[in-house]
Order: C-alpha cells, then sequence, then structure tokens
C-alpha cells in the first residue's frame, strides 16, 4: 500500500528545487558555520556568496526550513520590536502577511483601534498614551 495525495508531484518538484537551491547556496559558504542552539530550537547560519552579492543563511536544524537574507533585511530586523518576534514564534511556520495577489487590501491597520501597525493612532500617541514626538 502506498499514500498519494492531490499535487504529489507538484510538491516532489519544488522540493527538488528547493533541495538543488540550498545545495548551490552551501556550496558558496565563506568561513565555517555557527551552529546556536537551546532546549526549544537550533539554527545553523552562515554567510554564502551569492551572484547578487553576500547573504546570511539561516537554516532551522530541527525542521528543516531556512532562509537568506542580504544587508537590508538584516539591518530591518534591527527596526523590529519585541511584539514581532513574539508574534513569529506564536505562530511558527506561517507568514505575518499571507501571500496577496496585488489587487488585495492591505489589512496591516487595525481598524477595530483606530491604531496603525507601529501601535500609534491619529493623535500621534503610541498605545500606551505616551506622546511619539
Amino acid at each position: 500500500m502506498s499514500l498519494h495525495w492531490e499535487c504529489e508531484l507538484e510538491d516532489r518538484g519544488r522540493a527538488r528545487e528547493a533541495a538543488q537551491e540550498l545545495a548551490a547556496l552551501r556550496a558558496g559558504t565563506v568561513g565555517e558555520p555557527l551552529t546556536l542552539g537551546n532546549e526549544f530550537a537550533e539554527a545553523r547560519v552562515s554567510l554564502v556568496r551569492t551572484r547578487n552579492g553576500v547573504r546570511l543563511l539561516i537554516e532551522a536544524t530541527r525542521s528543516g526550513q531556512w532562509v537568506t537574507l542580504d544587508p537590508l533585511e538584516l539591518e530591518a530586523l534591527t527596526w523590529q520590536g519585541t511584539a514581532t518576534f513574539s508574534a513569529m514564534v506564536g505562530r511558527p511556520f506561517t507568514s505575518l502577511f499571507p501571500e496577496q495577489d496585488d489587487t488585495a487590501q492591505d489589512d496591516t491597520a487595525r481598524a477595530d483601534t483606530g491604531q496603525d501597525d507601529t501601535g500609534q493612532d491619529d493623535t500621534g500617541q503610541d498605545d500606551t498614551g505616551e506622546s511619539t514626538s
């Protein structure tokens, strides 16, 4: 008995493409990877050279998930508050912003509170009531 699922061949093809892309990235590794871990997670970080410049390759060793970040994307991490990281950890394996087509409305504003995604409202106060100016 063998199990099959809808779109199995497409899934297999995408998995092969991702494995080939990861192998090509690993081939461009500069120096030794750094592995960080604790009781909750383990990640391997490598500097890789690509045709578009250097990237940081971050691999979740337990799940097999990986991502590459360019210098601007890395800097953007420093712009985030702890709530952003808490939201990412609270929803593993999902995007904070699901893929949308170009005609979809941007739903990042908090219509129910009158605040945008930074926690600021129209009065220039953040969600603690302190002035942001």
